[in-house]
């Protein structure tokens, strides 16, 4: 009776897991919607932290959080970084008061606004953002510079391409911000 029992529930848990065709069918007609796509993207630039290194911060009595009318949109262009010893610095990263600016051994690199305004990502493809995030190509531009640290695009490129259609999707949604973010100062240069 016990053997019965299993094979029966082993079987049952087997058809399930494999799942018929009309199961299959209602699975790809639920595929998300763009409203969905939008909030699983918002959802994914709060836990992978992006605002913690593309937005501006201002000061609250809790500490630096976000500046809520400059989200993701980089480093400032106007902030002016002040001036440092190298060779204090030795084998450290230094970072600017609102985790916008890095330097290090590769020189001084600059986080860059995502937003969806032409100074942004405004004129990037879909494709540019998947290639930028799986290869760490500038700009997701074949032949370009790779992505300088402290982007940890090696970890993200893991995501499901989905995933990072959904992050470009809500991008693309949130407001446009005119930011022309500095170049990378590469060391030695």
């Amino acid at each position: 009776m016990k053997k019965t029992l299993l094979t029966l529930a082993v079987t049952g848990l087997m058809i399930c897991a494999c799942g018929s065709p009309k199961q299959k069918e209602v699975a790809k007609a639920e595929l998300p919607s763009a409203v969905n796509q939008i909030q699983r993207g918002e959802l994914l630039v709060a836990t992978l932290g992006c605002n913690d290194c593309h937005s501006p911060k201002v000061m609250t009595p809790r500490g630096p959080v976000p500046d809520p009318d400059r989200l993701l949109s980089g480093h400032d262009s106007n902030e002016i970084l002040p001036e440092y010893d190298p060779q204090a610095v030795g084998g450290y990263v230094l970072f600017n008061m609102n985790s916008t600016a890095a330097i290090g051994p590769w020189g001084t690199s600059f986080a860059g606004n995502l937003t969806p305004d032409a100074t942004g990502i405004g004129f990037w493809s879909e494709e540019q953002f998947v290639k930028s995030i799986k290869e760490g190509k500038y700009k997701g531009l074949d032949n370009s510079r790779p992505l300088l640290p402290p982007m940890p695009w090696e970890g993200y490129s893991k995501l499901p391409d989905e995933d990072i259609k959904a992050i470009y999707a809500y991008l693309k949604s949130i407001k446009p911000v005119k930011n022309i973010v500095p170049q990378a100062i590469m060391s030695g240069t």
